[in-house]
């Protein structure tokens, strides 16, 4: 038989293959089309930063610019014994060991069998068999298989870690927004009862004055009334302020009972705000926010599970070895040559599998494309974000501006219109209009504080968490 002539097709059909399948697919490449400037920044991105004053090393840790040694302590807490946030870096565990899993597949194996039998025949009666042989197994990768695998598993630990750190960026944000949203009640409670003591005083003097006949009794109902008003949004505002420290409480990891105890003491303070805040490039959004990270990340494991359904659709090779030493007896297992070997090399082209391993590449190719497009809209919503973060710490310092000038314009009213009811000039309805407006507008002033520090909580969590 002319063996060079049976093997002449094969020289020529199996580097074409190899060619084939050393060429990566070709995929769609996202189309990101990033803004050189943001719309609403403040500042250029050559100003300087607030977060320059920071620690080297610190710039992820946020809320620091805030000065605030009490949210510090809650963020710590929150980081030392959140529950998600732990579970987020066991996945960041469990995607390292899936990596060795995956590189394991395409490794030698190396096993130990150990036989003994025996076997009954009219003409030899009972044969014995005894074997102790080691035995090494090996897929070979010669198509990309190791390569894509070994990237994917890679990719699949990065986009892991963004996502600690996504669950790390939203915990932090949670707490500080929890945290001021309770001293926001806080301050709510706090003007109820001031307002309360004071109707109640202003109620006391009405009363004299009904009793002596300096005033009617419907002037008695109304500054009635008004201490009925506040002395109701008492019970509503600690409420709220029970609520919200309980939910701080679970960020925190902590117990009903242990969170009982936290912020007591604590009051909003509007000044302790950094004056600006530079957004810097929009490109950075791609390399900073862990989100885009975990969703860029994800794409390229994507991307490399099409090259593995691709390189399946190619030969396999697989070289096995056994050798140890065999005997009919178990004493011929330590004396005379009982040494044995085989080896075998097998090579498997799949053929013919109804279009099976093309639709799992097709799949993978269409899972790869839903990444791609996943990670476009991230990007866009992420600009988006920030221009609204943006949008909102501008206005809301305008409009706390605003508001602190209605409460102070709001008290003298209060205590003009107050003067001149008691000298007589004014009817008590006037004192009643200037006394809920007084109310309302501390309200707001109080409400918009805590609004500003949560916009700018916002846009640190849009911008990534550092600089």
């Amino acid at each position: 038989m002319n063996y060079q002539r049976l093997f002449h097709p094969l020289s020529l059909v199996l580097p074409t293959l190899l060619y084939a399948a050393s060429c990566s697919p070709r995929l769609y490449e996202p189309r990101i089309d990033v803004p050189n400037d943001y719309i609403h920044a403040p500042l250029s991105p050559q100003s300087a930063s607030s977060a320059d004053s920071l620690p080297p090393g610190d710039s992820l840790c946020w809320w620091h610019l805030l000065n605030d040694s009490e949210l510090n302590h809650l963020i710590a807490t929150a980081l030392a014994y959140n529950r998600d946030l732990q579970s987020a870096a066991s996945r960041v565990l469990q995607a390292q060991a899936q990596r060795a899993v995956t590189r394991a597949q395409f490794l030698p194996s190396v096993g130990l069998g150990v036989e003994a039998g025996a076997n009954y025949t009219s003409e030899t009666r009972i044969v014995q068999n005894y074997a102790i042989e080691p035995a090494l197994t090996w897929e070979l990768s010669l198509f990309g298989a190791l390569r894509h695998a070994s990237r994917a598993a890679q990719a699949q630990i990065l986009a892991s870690e963004w996502a600690y750190r996504g669950v790390q960026l939203s915990l932090t944000a949670e707490v500080a927004t929890t945290y001021y949203t309770l001293l926001q009640y806080e301050g709510d409670l706090a003007i109820a009862r001031r307002s309360y003591d004071l109707r109640r005083q202003s109620a006391a003097l009405i009363d004299s004055m009904f009793h002596y006949g300096m005033s009617d009794g419907v002037a008695l109902e109304q500054a009635r009334s008004l201490v009925y008003s506040a002395a109701a949004d008492i019970p509503q505002y600690r409420r709220a302020v029970e609520q919200t420290r309980l939910t701080l409480g679970t960020l925190l990891g902590l117990t009903p009972e242990a969170a009982d105890t936290l912020c007591r003491n604590s009051r909003l303070q509007p000044d302790r705000l950094p004056e600006e805040l530079p957004a810097g490039l929009p490109a950075e959004l791609l390399t900073r926010r862990p989100d885009l990270m975990q969703a860029y990340y994800t794409m390229e494991a994507a991307a490399h599970e099409v090259g593995i359904a691709r390189a399946a659709r190619f030969p396999s090779i697989s070289l096995t070895g056994r050798g140890g030493v065999i005997s009919q007896t178990l004493q011929g297992l330590t004396s005379g040559d009982p040494w044995g070997w085989s080896a075998l090399g097998s090579l498997t082209q799949p053929l013919f599998a109804f279009g099976n391993l093309r639709r799992k590449e097709q799949i993978a190719r269409e899972n790869y494309l839903q990444s791609a497009k996943s990670y476009e809209q991230s990007v866009i919503e992420a600009l988006a974000e920030v221009e609204k973060t943006l949008t909102a710490v501008n206005t809301y310092r305008q409009q706390a501006r605003r508001s602190t000038q209605l409460v102070e314009a709001n008290q003298r009213i209060a205590r003009m219109t107050q003067a001149l009811y008691l000298s007589g000039l004014s009817d008590y309805l006037d004192v009643i209009d200037a006394e809920r407006s007084l109310y309302t507008s501390q309200m707001e002033w109080i409400n918009l504080a805590a609004e500003r520090y949560m916009a700018w909580i916002a846009l640190c969590k849009a911008l990534g968490g550092g600089w």
